[in-house]
């Protein structure tokens, strides 16, 4: 039974602090992508298996996400239905951003990866289930695609962190006895401070709507567990919309190569502009500020683009925009591992911020006009396997490949990637678009 109440509407202002919290879940996402591969470096990792330290990630999301986004559907609380998970995953990645930098050996900073990414992950498909939740079906492109506003400029903030102490004097060479940077703990320091005060103000200032009567019947009518949670999982894969299925090989294609390009890019860039390849060399060193530089210009964009695409996926639709702009990414990281100048490195980030402002919100805007409303946490959680899979099958085949096909150069994985993202603007294509469902 649904609750066919027309939801009040929101101000822009009230959808913007709604979304705050979303600011400080992709500010320790931006520390994570631009961090983990040198912090893995330094303490001894080998490039090649680098993909498969990163396995926490596409593990937790897989096995997290779809419980818990089906589990929130199912809670009543005084709290509300997706506040807990929210206050809980903040709470739980502070404490694992305080610890990473500190780790003393490459088994404890992989151990809290684990911890740090499932927090991530218990809060992200609540909170994303939480804005459709608050918002009538023509207030959902303006709310997810400020979501992914706040991820482009949390992000910039992430990969810029380290580069502005160093520009306010902090050394780039002040390192411990693990060769891992101060400026890089100093970073992570403030995205835990970040990351649990963001939450705090968005269910404090934007609070969910309370369910209704029927609503709570409805949850109460089967208890609460993971196994009406799994039930759930199951009964949404086997009811899964059209829309959303045809999104999965788009998913495929993007996600993979997006998490190759976070993993690599700097020792990329460590060979195309520093001409260096060792971990504990101060040209490394500013090889992995230059790749937070560039990481923070893409991010950037993706800021701005982010509103932008709000008017051109109302007129042109989620889909369209959606293929251009990730085509688009395609072209820059195929152009990227023959840049040799940072003037060059940076005009090509125009074309990853749009692909990645896109991936942020439209295939979610696509999703949303899908989907029942009564379900938006199951189906959020299962569209996050759309995105942890490819990771997954990434962290497998990369360590495979590297040497006997891309020669052992991270610039290789570059070229593979820009390949999948045209791939993936060629299969958004063949998307057909459900029309949005009215809550009237």
């Amino acid at each position: 039974m649904r609750d066919l109440t027309a939801k009040p509407r929101m101000s822009l202002l009230r959808i913007i602090e709604m979304n705050l919290g979303f600011l400080g879940i992709q500010f320790s996402f931006g520390l994570q992508q631009a961090n983990m591969g040198p912090i893995y470096r330094f303490l001894g990792a080998d490039e090649a298996t680098l993909p498969l330290l990163w396995l926490a990630g596409p593990v937790t999301g897989l096995l997290v996400q779809p419980i818990v986004g089906a589990m929130s559907d199912r809670t009543v609380s005084r709290f509300g239905r997706r506040t807990p998970y929210f206050l809980v995953g903040a709470l739980l990645c502070s404490l694992g951003l305080l610890l990473m930098p500190y780790s003393p050996a490459l088994w404890f900073a992989a151990s809290l990866l684990w911890m740090l990414d499932a927090a991530n992950n218990v809060t992200m498909e609540p909170y994303r289930a939480y804005v459709g939740d608050r918002l009538d079906a023509d207030q959902r492109t303006t709310g997810f695609l400020v979501q992914s506003a706040f991820t482009g400029l949390s992000q910039t903030l992430a990969y810029l962190a380290p580069s502005l102490l160093v520009w306010w004097g902090f050394s780039a060479d002040a390192v411990d006895a693990n060769g891992i940077p101060q400026v890089t703990r100093i970073a992570f320091v403030a995205g835990a401070v970040i990351s649990l005060t963001t939450i705090l103000w968005s269910v404090i200032r934007v609070p969910e709507l309370p369910l209704s009567e029927a609503e709570i019947v409805r949850i109460r009518s089967e208890r609460l567990s993971p196994g009406t949670a799994l039930r759930d999982f199951a009964a949404a894969v086997a009811e899964m919309p059209r829309p959303m299925r045809q999104l999965a090989l788009s998913m495929l294609f993007q996600w993979f190569a997006m998490f190759a390009y976070w993993q690599f890019v700097a020792f990329a860039l460590a060979r195309s502009i520093f001409q260096t390849s060792d971990p504990a060399s101060p040209a490394f060193r500013q090889a992995v500020l230059l790749a937070g530089q560039a990481g923070a210009v893409y991010n950037a964009i993706a800021f701005v683009a982010a509103a932008a695409m709000i008017p051109l996926a109302t007129r042109l639709g989620a889909r369209n925009v959606h293929a251009a702009a990730v085509a688009l990414s395609g072209l820059a990281m195929l152009a990227i591992p023959h840049a040799t100048d940072r003037t060059t490195l940076f005009l090509l980030m125009t074309g990853i911020g749009i692909g990645w402002a896109s991936m942020m919100g439209n295939p979610y805007v696509m999703l949303a006009g899908a989907i029942p409303p009564e379900r938006t946490g199951v189906y959020m959680g299962i569209f996050n396997m759309f995105i942890v899979l490819p990771m997954l099958i990434e962290t497998l085949v990369v360590p495979v490949i590297y040497q006997p096909l891309l020669g052992g150069d991270p610039r290789n994985i570059l070229l593979l990637s820009g390949v999948f993202m045209l791939a993936a603007g060629a299969a958004t294509l063949i998307v057909r678009t459900a029309p949005e469902r009215s809550a009237a």
